[in-house]
């Protein structure tokens, strides 16, 4: 599987805003045939950061979703509320094994 963590650093007058174009772009995205997962994590020291973990079934079901028009707009709608720049890292599953995924 490939994993993506997006960390996100939001401004406190934007958080909800975040939160409800994220979840519209996490529920859309869990429609897509290549996505397996995708949970919206908030932390619990500082909520006004956020982490996005995604998990696909290949690099090139990511570099699908990263062409729909939820996404995009969840790019552009975003864009203006960061407090600093996103950060994603990109992973290779070791555990659970790909045929382990349900």
């Amino acid at each position: 599987m490939y994993v993506v963590c997006v960390s996100v650093h939001v401004t406190n007058e934007h958080v909800d805003h975040f939160i409800e174009a994220t979840l519209e772009n996490a529920r859309n995205t869990r429609n897509e045939p290549g996505n397996v997962r995708f949970d919206v994590l908030r932390q619990e020291q500082d909520p006004s950061r956020f982490m996005l973990y995604e998990v696909y079934r290949s690099p090139d079901d990511f570099a699908a979703h990263q062409q729909t028009a939820h996404y995009l707009r969840w790019k552009d709608t975003v864009a203006g509320w960061m407090a600093e720049p996103r950060a994603g890292v990109r992973h290779r599953s070791v555990f659970p094994a790909d045929a382990e995924w349900k």
